[in-house]
């Protein structure tokens, strides 16, 4: 009962200087209301590196050449990867669902009086599924067009757009480095993604790309995907113990590829996003102290205001730690409402900078929690001293204050 009384005590005491109050409490505000936000942006943006990752295909591995050293003599090439090596991964290594060949290169590209350059992926059917591309308009190449090395081309949706304008593709003919390639479908966009726009391409079949585009008998890379996310680690194992023992790596020699495992670079650009969360969210937090100190200076004029107001609650009875009570619970209410307000400006502000800027953020309950209860926690320390202070004031001093 005696806690309730005190509640209402100390929201008469706020009401009665309402403008002094409101900018007591305007420090806490913009302090929660910033770390809501940065916390969201942060969050956002992590979240946007996981799609982005995951966009270029889920459980993924990918095999690039290197180039082999010792003591400091290159003694391989770039061009050590092989078909036969790719064959070889998806027939002897478990776990693995799939695998694309994948072969790269530049290539000028023209229709009519249109052209642009572009890239080129020469590769397998598997490479859509396992890379996570679908068909917008007409249908990718089969393996019997594989096979037979056709001349058939799949075109990335800013390609098409750059070639064909607002007119249909498929069917048409393209020339790729004054090859003739028919169109027979266009991809889904799927936004940048770096310095690689898996829009801004043209995918043919992989044995056209060797045979007829670039002349080449070796592979730019591998693609493989693992049955499931938690297989990534074993199959990168098998994979690496196969090609050294396909290649003849000796024993204690450095490998002449590099495995890319695409749960390592998902993890390292999650930290990386949440070490920056981090920091922006301390930064924000600084201006809750500064918020905290103004409360401070708040109080200790409410203690010098009221000074006969708690010679009369002493003189009638009311102990030390009643009139402790008092004030840190004005104290407490006055930092709980500012963080109330922020968290609603912090919602607010994070999901109009979400419209106007098109960046996705993500206001997260843990955040909401953490940001009130330091709001909370600045109430409590930073009118511990004032509230101390009225306490320990003499009664009859305080009775003869004017």
């Amino acid at each position: 009962m005696l806690f309730w009384t005190l509640l209402k005590v100390a929201l008469k005491g706020l009401l009665a200087n309402k403008l002094r109050s409101f900018l007591a409490m305007l420090g806490i505000i913009i302090g929660v209301a910033a770390v809501i936000s940065m916390l969201a942006l942060g969050a956002g943006a992590q979240q946007q590196v996981v799609e982005r990752i995951s966009s270029m295909g889920t459980n993924l591995l990918v095999v690039h050449p290197s180039w082999h050293r010792r003591m400091g003599v290159v003694l391989g090439t770039r061009q050590n990867l092989t078909l036969s090596d790719a064959e070889a991964i998806l027939s002897s290594v478990k776990d693995v669902k799939g695998v694309a060949p994948v072969v790269r290169g530049s290539a000028q590209l023209k229709y009519y009086n249109k052209n642009t350059r572009s890239s080129v992926i020469g590769t397998a059917t598997t490479y859509f599924p396992l890379r996570n591309y679908e068909i917008e308009r007409g249908r990718s190449f089969t393996e019997g067009e594989v096979e037979r090395s056709s001349a058939v081309a799949v075109l990335g949706s800013v390609t098409a757009e750059n070639l064909f304008g607002v007119n249909e593709p498929i069917g048409e003919v393209i020339k790729i480095n004054n090859l003739n390639f028919r169109v027979i479908g266009v991809l889904k966009p799927k936004g940048e993604t770096g310095p690689f726009s898996p829009d801004d391409m043209v995918v043919i079949p992989y044995t056209s790309a060797m045979k007829r585009l670039f002349g080449m008998d070796y592979l730019n890379e591998i693609n493989i995907q693992a049955t499931s996310n938690s297989a990534l680690n074993t199959v990168q194992e098998e994979v690496t113990s196969l090609l050294r023992k396909r290649h003849k790596t000796p024993e204690g020699q450095e490998d002449d590829f590099r495995v890319f495992n695409q749960a390592e670079l998902l993890e390292t650009m999650s930290d990386v996003t949440r070490t920056f969360t981090i920091l922006l969210g301390s930064i924000a937090g600084i201006s809750m102290l500064v918020g905290g100190i103004g409360i401070m200076n708040i109080m200790l004029v409410t203690v010098t205001e009221r000074t006969r107001e708690i010679g009369i609650r002493k003189a009638i009875g009311a102990k030390n730690r009643d009139i402790m009570r008092q004030f840190l619970i004005e104290s407490c209410l006055m930092s709980g409402l500012g963080g109330a307000l922020g968290v609603a400006a912090g919602v607010g502000g994070s999901k109009i900078v979400e419209k106007a800027l098109e960046f996705p953020t993500s206001v997260e309950i843990t955040s909401i929690l953490l940001a009130l209860s330091f709001a909370v926690a600045v109430g409590i320390f930073f009118g511990y001293y004032p509230a101390q202070r009225a306490a320990l004031l003499d009664p009859i001093e305080a009775l003869r204050y004017e």
